[in-house]
């Protein structure tokens, strides 16, 4: 019976693909290849065309070559790609999957927004140790195309990554920028129908979570760790000051309106940001602001205490993808 596994996850999102190597065992996982991000932006206007573009598709057939690569020089027992909210809307999409296949030997799955969210809560969670966050948790994975709001974990009946709710909003940092933020810098009339979207989207997603029943906010996703770098002052970006930090969402607030409000020349002066999120991290941050109050609201509606600070987080949907892979292959060979 094999004791572990080698594992290699990929996750294709609307703004970045992601690919993490891991040896998985009952323990949990060890990294051998870190994360390698690679900005693509898979899905350039697809809100609009519902399509992938020509230019886009380049993009993540370079960063795929470029992962068989590092793939190649490593001994694994399986790949699992996992692609998520732009792909689900593109209506070229089999061309894409069979190109992806030719390149690293793997066909792409199409995950539903609830996969997601399971998975990302996994991730989230996983690295969690109990006696440092309050549970329950809500885990918000907010990404290019979707947001993902997941509750679980009550810390009493079940276990940590154990979800009781989950919901996929299709909203996001590039979703946002193009449907609405588009003057540079934004005007308030478009800041102001991007955050009535968003509330429209978060008045569904509510109905199917118990968002008040939170009493620890977990955000994953570019946008969150790189507003939570930008709101403590690193001038690069640092993963390990990021990974873990707990920050006021009084400041959270404050930075998100600031970089919603710039222009990207001046955003561009930040080193702290990827280039690839120049022009619409505004548009993760008003998405990010939104859900942080209205989180913290439904928690102080439901049992009188509001949430005033969130953690950020660098382990989500990757490393769910690789644990639960790892896992299941570990099951097969028992």
């Amino acid at each position: 019976m094999s004791t572990s596994v080698t594992v290699a996850g990929i996750d294709c999102g609307t703004n970045s693909i992601r690919l993490k190597v891991a040896r998985v065992d009952e323990h949990g996982m060890s990294e051998i290849v870190p994360r390698i991000l690679r900005v693509i932006r898979l899905g350039q206007d697809v809100d609009k065309t519902h399509r992938f573009a020509d230019e886009a598709l380049e993009r993540a057939y370079e960063a795929a070559h470029e992962f068989a690569g590092v793939l190649a020089e490593h001994q694994v027992d399986g790949i699992r790609f996992v692609a998520t909210s732009a792909t689900r809307d593109a209506e070229n999409r089999e061309e894409f999957e069979d190109e992806i296949e030719k390149i690293l030997g793997v066909r792409p799955e199409v995950i539903p927004g609830t996969e997601e969210a399971d998975l990302s809560f996994l991730g989230a969670t996983a690295v969690v140790r109990r006696d440092d966050l309050k549970p329950p948790f809500m885990v918000v994975d907010l990404g290019g195309g979707s947001t993902e709001l997941v509750v679980g974990g009550d810390g009493e009946h079940a276990p940590a990554t154990q979800v009781q709710g989950a919901y996929s909003m299709n909203i996001g940092s590039v979703r946002m920028t193009e449907r609405h933020l588009k003057t540079d810098p934004p005007t308030q009339a478009e800041i102001d129908e991007a955050i009535a979207d968003i509330d429209a989207h978060i008045d569904e997603a509510f109905k199917h979570v118990d968002a008040g029943k939170a009493r620890t906010i977990i955000g994953v996703s570019g946008t969150v760790t790189t507003m939570t770098a930008l709101a403590i002052g690193l001038t690069e970006y640092d993963h390990t000051v990021v990974d873990g930090y707990r920050l006021p969402v009084d400041e959270a607030y404050a930075i998100d309106d600031k970089f919603l409000r710039m222009t990207r020349e001046e955003r561009r002066a930040y080193k702290t940001i990827h280039p690839g999120r120049i022009d619409v991290v505004g548009g993760g941050a008003v998405v990010w602001s939104r859900v942080l109050q209205r989180v913290s609201e439904a928690a102080q509606a439901d049992h009188g205490e509001p949430i005033d600070s969130f953690v950020a987080s660098e382990h989500g949907l990757l490393d769910g993808i690789v644990l639960d892979y790892g896992r299941r292959l570990l099951a097969e060979r028992a």
